[in-house]
């Protein structure tokens, strides 16, 4: 995935917030360290504590401040931060072509910690959607993490997955969906399973359609994802499959499943890729199609 030098992605609403606060002992070491922060990837839960540390208390809430040197595409393709923030115009546009009504949610990059309604967002709950702020909240130091100690590519199109994943809560908010659909436990069948698994369904569904987003001049904001980022994105939805993250530690028990095995997170992503957002109701996969 690579934006159009010349794009024009200035008019992004992202803001960065928070403060410089690494985990306490100086990082993360080990198995056991990786699989907590692959746990809380797409969790949104807070696992500091099984780190032997945490952030040092609840933090302040930090100066909320625009994300500099973010102009161009030629700026999304050079920063983590301005690629985040340059993307969420073209998922924008993309569910208002999609969505009657959408509404766009907030996005904050994460720089350390900082305070919200559903909990703290930092370096030790990852990337996640809050339902009652409407708002996005994603560290990219988590990809570097991917990349450096797990192994993963997580190249630009697999960190823009888990940003349209995220806004893809976002829609299940805002057309009722996790209203209809509340979270009745875990397991591989269980509604939280079935909301995660639509989610990466949108996403592939935006991942398919994102080159024909433009911006005010007509310009697109980004170009066709070849073959090989296509697979970096599947990569990316396998490292954060249930079963891979408990294999990790030796015993996978897909009755504790929340967010589903790296196979159905594949293969919904690549559905919603193939036959977009109208495929993407996983609420009405029997069990054994799920």
């Amino acid at each position: 995935m690579t934006f159009n030098r010349n794009a024009d992605v200035s008019g992004n609403r992202a803001t960065r917030r928070g403060r410089n606060a690494a985990i306490a002992g100086g990082g993360v070491a080990g198995v056991g360290g990786l699989i907590v922060l692959l746990l809380a990837l797409f969790t949104g839960g807070d696992f500091s504590s099984l780190l032997g540390g945490g952030t040092g208390g609840q933090p302040a809430p930090g100066q909320e401040t625009e994300i500099g040197q973010c102009e161009t595409g030629a700026d999304a393709n050079e920063n983590d931060d301005c690629r985040l923030a340059a993307a969420s115009l073209a998922i924008d546009q993309y569910w208002e072509q999609t969505l009657e009504g959408y509404r766009a949610p907030q996005l904050v990059i994460v720089d350390g910690s900082t305070p919200t309604a559903c909990g703290t967002a930092s370096n030790a709950t990852g990337p996640f959607y809050c339902p009652p702020e409407e708002t996005v909240y994603i560290d990219p130091t988590f990809f570097g993490v991917l990349r450096q100690q797990f192994g993963a590519e997580a190249g630009p199109l697999a960190q823009l997955y888990v940003l349209a994943h995220e806004y893809g809560h976002h829609v299940q908010r805002i057309t009722g969906i996790m209203d209809r659909y509340p979270n009745n436990g875990t397991g591989p069948t269980s509604n939280g399973v079935r909301t995660e698994l639509q989610a990466d369904c949108f996403a592939g569904a935006w991942v398919a359609a994102m080159a024909q987003q433009t911006d005010q001049n007509g310009v697109p904001f980004l170009q066709e994802p070849t073959e090989q980022q296509i697979r970096d994105a599947l990569d990316a939805a396998a490292v954060v499959g249930d079963d891979h993250i408990q294999a990790q530690s030796g015993f996978v028990n897909p009755e504790s499943w929340t967010h589903g095995s790296s196979e159905q997170r594949q293969r919904w992503f690549s559905t919603g890729f193939r036959d977009g957002v109208g495929a993407c109701d996983t609420f009405a996969a029997s069990g054994s199609s799920l």
